[in-house]
């Protein structure tokens, strides 16, 4: 059985988010590809089986299986692709826990299909600025996650949370965002997920399904390029139009292995 590990929203190794990519021969248990998540020790570890009309797949962290991951979705689709299991001209189609998403290639780079994620009004958790060690400009809610804008895109980049107390909030995780002052960027953010076992994760990009929209309207905008701040660090492309999101973004290849443990 192949397996892979992909770095994400970006064109360079050792950058961008690293994902498993495990194309299964056949059905297994979510306890195996729970250990296998384990066993790889990445952000998320995506796995494929085909099927008539595409392909099932399902996310795992090390910890637990997610129901949306942008990178380990933006992955596989370059994994279909150079592995020769879906021809360069054809869309991958991923029948998931949040309903179809598709994948195609766009003038060079992967766009992802994804249900856009709409903020909400919602109470701060008590102490988060201690938490977080900055002030909050603006607290919203989310599906998955809590959103927080701070000042500037130096408070992100600086950014030192306490993950212990990070990992007592009831939310799968934190994203932290600004405008940017980089050249060329609308808005910067990192993504903080002790509760799921991630730490930081470096390209998030389902949180961008939350950003995209939160951001499209402050700036006005439909069409954003977006870079998260994390130390691998990484870009995403959105455009939102209406209830979906579309991010883009490059992948490479880092490694490529026979599972054993089968």
């Amino acid at each position: 059985m192949k397996i892979y590990q992909v770095d994400a929203f970006t064109d360079k190794p050792f950058t961008g988010n690293p994902a498993g990519v495990c194309v299964l021969s056949g059905p297994k248990d979510d306890a195996w590809m729970q250990n296998v998540a384990r066993e790889m020790n990445l952000s998320e570890t995506a796995f494929l089986q085909q099927q008539a009309d595409g392909f099932r797949l399902r996310w795992f962290t090390p910890a637990v299986e997610v129901e949306l991951c942008g990178h380990a979705t933006l992955a596989s689709a370059h994994i279909l692709w150079e592995a020769g299991l879906l021809a360069r001209n054809e869309s991958a189609r991923f029948h998931t826990l949040s309903g179809l998403l598709t994948a195609a290639r766009r003038q060079g780079d992967i766009e992802l299909d994804f249900p856009a994620t709409l903020d909400e009004p919602a109470e701060a958790p008590p102490g988060l600025a201690d938490i977080l060690g900055a002030k909050v400009m603006n607290f919203r809610g989310s599906r998955f996650d809590h959103l927080v804008e701070v000042g500037s895109e130096d408070t992100v980049r600086g950014l030192r949370p306490d993950f212990t107390r990070l990992k007592a909030l009831p939310v799968r995780g934190i994203m932290v965002t600004s405008r940017a002052s980089t050249p060329g960027f609308d808005f910067v953010s990192r993504f903080f997920g002790p509760a799921v076992g991630i730490d930081e994760d470096p390209v998030t990009g389902s949180a961008h399904c939350c950003l995209g929209p939160y951001w499209s309207k402050r700036l006005g905008k439909t069409e954003m390029l977006a870079y998260q701040a994390s130390a691998r660090g990484g870009v995403v492309g959105v455009t939102v139009m209406g209830d979906r999101v579309r991010l883009r973004g490059k992948a490479v290849t880092v490694m490529a292995a026979e599972l054993l443990a089968v």
